[in-house]
């Protein structure tokens, strides 16, 4: 029997919850093709994602595949206080104030206990309440009161979530909770971090402070502010998160679309993993079926060539969280094997080689594409590499092999690798033979099949990929050890 592999190359992060925490639904997840679990650190105790950890690496030890954990960091939340009736209407064109008070709000008022907010905001400002369902527009505003003017009523209620999406807010993308938590997860032994209401580039220099290296940082990009300086956060993240749900309660839900094609296009040219995420398959947390517009919204993001798509309630509270997975899979095979999907994603390829590494793997990719090539095989130390090919999106698998556990389990994230931990090795012979058995090893190629192999002289060094050779799948180098 063939070691588990997948057959596509676009991943799947599943994230885990009430629905999905048990050894036999999170190991269905995996073969089902799940490749990253997420922890999200919004909802479950510590306890609770200790123990969601311990499960993952327990079924990474049983399958001997790696896996990537990610955990998602809550970011400061916005809300409002309590009111005395629980609940009120608000209508549209009524007045309404926001404030520091801590009395029960009543139909004319409510706590907004952020003084932050009221130093941010000027008159015009927009403040959407209960994820936009309730708009309000600042009429005027001091350091401790807002007054407004209700342009989308609704039934407001205690402990609703605040968005600004028009001031760039003098919050830290850490909480106190987020400090903490961050702290948790590194000991456990995450591989990503998933950075909440990040605003600019210096909201990642705190959480990199913190990680020291235990964990690669993915910013979440759902604040218009985020958007604008996409480029600054990009340049110092190690990976992207597109979440759409904020994104579309703080810009107009038409202007997420194109957002989400120039982010995606853009993390890809920078080398660096691109999810796309946010009510991928939202049906399917009570259907067993998507619908037929989900379907194509996933599809949408393979088409544009993200690295990952992401399930949220639909696998950790949904009734049939394997089903959609499968459902992701699914579509991701069909698409992978249209035509037109390696048409789009040549098109959409950005060749600009400032590097030895850079010509090393578009050689790679042309040479797999224009000859019988069955594999392209990555010796990396940091990842670097694979990355860099992936970059490429070739037509054939890409193998990352590497001495680093670490380094396999977060290239689990990034588009069309294949990861496989080995031993360090000295000689380039001993790289090619090494390539040549994981090949075989999970049916990527036969003995009648030629790979290539990519890697950097001297060995076990990161950063010096400057080599390219093309080596037969031959039996003899599986048996006697050594390549002719």
């Amino acid at each position: 029997m063939t070691p588990l592999r997948r057959h596509r190359m676009i991943k799947i992060v599943a994230t885990l919850g009430p629905a999905s925490s048990d050894y036999d639904t999170i190991r269905a997840l995996f073969e089902a093709g799940a490749d990253v679990f997420r922890l999200n650190m919004s909802h479950g105790t510590h306890d609770d994602i200790a123990a969601r950890h311990a499960i993952i690496r327990k079924i990474e030890t049983d399958t001997g595949r790696p896996i990537a954990i990610l955990a998602d960091l809550q970011g400061p939340k916005l809300r409002v206080g309590e009111f005395a009736n629980g609940s009120e209407d608000l209508v549209e064109g009524a007045p309404f104030r926001l404030d520091l008070s801590e009395k029960p709000g009543d139909a004319t008022r409510v706590n907004l206990p952020h003084p932050e907010i009221f130093a941010a905001l000027e008159p015009g400002a927009n403040l959407l309440v209960n994820d936009g369902k309730i708009r309000l527009k600042v009429n005027d505003c001091g350091k401790d009161f807002a007054d407004c003017t209700v342009t989308v009523g609704g039934t407001i209620s205690n402990r609703k979530g605040v968005n600004v999406p028009d001031v760039i807010l003098p919050l830290a993308a850490l909480s106190d909770k987020d400090r903490k938590d961050l702290e948790f997860v590194c000991r456990l032994g995450v591989d990503w971090l998933a950075l909440s209401f990040v605003q600019r580039s210096a909201d990642v220099a705190e959480a990199r402070t913190l990680a020291q290296g235990r964990a690669a940082i993915l910013s979440k990009i759902e604040k218009p502010a985020a958007v604008t300086a996409f480029d600054e956060i990009l340049a110092v993240s190690d990976g992207i998160m597109v979440a759409r749900g904020d994104l579309g309660v703080e810009l107009p839900v038409q202007n997420v679309p194109p957002i989400q094609k120039r982010l995606v296009r853009r993390a890809r040219a920078a080398a660096k993993p691109v999810i796309v995420a946010t009510q991928m398959l939202e049906s399917m947390i009570d259907s067993p079926m998507p619908t037929r517009a989900e379907v194509s919204d996933v599809a949408t993001a393979i088409y544009e060539g993200a690295d990952a798509i992401m399930l949220s309630a639909e696998s950790a509270a949904g009734a049939y969280p394997i089903e959609a997975v499968v459902t992701m899979d699914n579509v991701a095979r069909e698409v992978e094997s249209d035509p037109t999907y390696i048409d789009i994603i040549d098109a959409s390829r950005k060749n600009k080689h400032s590097s030895i590494a850079d010509g090393i793997v578009a050689a790679a990719r042309e040479l797999a594409e224009k000859t019988d090539i069955a594999a392209i095989c990555c010796f990396t130390e940091s990842g670097t590499t694979a990355s860099l090919v992936a970059r490429e999106r070739p037509h054939v698998p890409i193998l990352a092999l590497t001495p680093i556990t670490k380094t396999a389990r977060r290239l689990q994230l990034t588009w069309g690798v294949h990861c496989e931990v080995v031993a360090e090795v000295e000689r380039f012979k001993k790289a090619v033979i090494n390539a040549v058995r994981v090949t075989r090893k999970y049916g990527f190629g036969t003995e009648k099949d030629q790979i290539l192999v990519t890697a950097g002289i001297p060995f076990n060094q990161p950063g010096t990929t400057n080599i390219l050779r093309v080596a037969p799948c031959a039996e003899h180098l599986i048996v006697s050890g050594e390549p002719e």
